[in-house]
């Protein structure tokens, strides 16, 4: 960086002119300065706005695939698994607050002969999900595993209706779960454990014991 050149002792101009006189002596080191001022201002700006913030892929024990967002470590990450009719089926990490849209994303979009219809009426892509869970996306004209009782598969591979994935319509279709207890049970996710229905009051007792085999988290 130049060195700033001080105005002379004795000069006895008036200030003004000796202000424009050292501005124009100096204009380089000023120039140097103002445009350093700038670059660190741009830079903190971008460090508080995240732009910095990506993704990264690693290798699980066994060599599965793992994307990690590097983000607050406060939102907390789960590892869930997806498998069947994606591009990349695998285990990823995500973000707990991350949806069923978003595990789709990472693993590449559905693949070219993935079951869109069954995708369509029975996957709810803005459910969230939680750790451990697996997701499975048939291929078309694989046989979709049975519901309970006339309901709807809701994207995990089980016979059981998931409590965190499941519509509105495949829980109403419960005994003794009507339109408004079904609406309840999905505000109150997410769920780590069926006994969590009880915990949050979200239905009676007398309720829980009839549908809790026939469940899921």
């Amino acid at each position: 960086m130049p060195d700033l050149i001080l105005p002379e002792e004795h000069d006895q101009r008036p200030w003004q002119e000796r202000l424009e006189q050292w501005i124009f002596d100096n204009k380089g080191t000023l120039v140097v300065l103002l445009v350093g001022l700038i670059l660190l201002g741009f830079g903190l700006f971008l460090s508080r706005s995240g732009v910095f913030e990506g993704t990264k892929v690693e290798i699980l024990e066994g060599g599965q695939t793992r994307l990690a967002a590097d983000s607050d470590p406060r939102q907390g990450q789960i590892i869930v698994e997806i498998a069947g009719a994606v591009q990349n089926p695998g285990v990823y990490e995500l973000l707990a607050s991350d949806r069923v849209e978003r595990l789709l994303i990472v693993a590449g979009g559905l693949a070219a002969d993935a079951n869109r219809e069954w995708v369509e009426k029975n996957l709810n892509r803005a459910a969230k999900i939680i750790d451990g869970q697996k997701i499975y996306i048939p291929y078309v004209g694989e046989a979709a595993v049975a519901p309970v009782s006339g309901a709807e598969v809701s994207g995990v591979a089980s016979s059981m209706i998931n409590i965190n994935t499941g519509t509105a319509s495949e829980l109403d279709s419960l005994w003794g779960i009507g339109p408004a207890r079904a609406q309840s049970i999905i505000e109150s996710r997410p769920y780590s454990s069926v006994e969590e229905l009880l915990a949050k009051k979200v239905i009676p007792s007398n309720v829980y014991e009839r549908i809790k085999d026939k469940v899921a988290p």
